[in-house]
């Protein structure tokens, strides 16, 4: 009975030890597995449609709402910025994407008055990053900072809640 008892007991630990060595594969696995998923959660995918909304303000009662269609290396779209209380702009985006990198003019409308902006974006398949503007008081106009980082962060949204508004 004793020799019984030291095999179970020596076949145990060879069981504890394989398995301690096959979480250690798995961990290791894991680990690679992670990073993988992780760096496809950052590229964007081509030939998509994504819409972002951004909310601020005291009570975020201001919107701004980004729809976009990716083709090849072609980005169209949407862009509405509605505040409370002001004049919205709404109007079309056309530009180019590289990577993750989106530069677009927005063509809007505001106050009866068609205008152009240039805008820059970083895309994420769960967020979208835009550059601010600034406004411009040799020319009266507001302008892409280009040498501002990424500070304006949109969320994910659904695009029918988009195209209702």
């Amino acid at each position: 009975m004793k020799q019984y008892v030291i095999i179970c007991a020596l076949a145990l630990a060879s069981c504890a030890g394989s398995s301690q060595k096959g979480a250690d594969t798995v961990k290791t696995d894991s680990s690679q597995v992670d990073t993988a998923v992780a760096s496809n959660l950052s590229t964007p995918a081509q030939n998509m449609e994504y819409c972002f909304v951004r909310t601020e303000g005291t009570s975020a009662q201001d919107t701004t709402a980004v729809h976009l269609v990716i083709n090849g290396g072609k980005v169209s779209g949407d862009m509405k910025w509605i505040p409370k209380e002001k004049d919205s702009r709404k109007g079309t985006l056309a530009g180019t994407i590289e990577g993750n990198d989106i530069k677009a003019v927005w063509s809007f409308m505001q106050e009866g008055m068609t205008d152009t902006l240039a805008v820059e974006f970083k895309l994420s398949s769960q967020q979208l990053a835009q550059k601010p503007s600034v406004y411009n008081k040799q020319n009266g106009r507001e302008q892409l900072n280009k040498s501002a980082d990424y500070t304006l962060i949109y969320k994910l949204d659904n695009c029918e809640k988009f195209k209702a508004q």
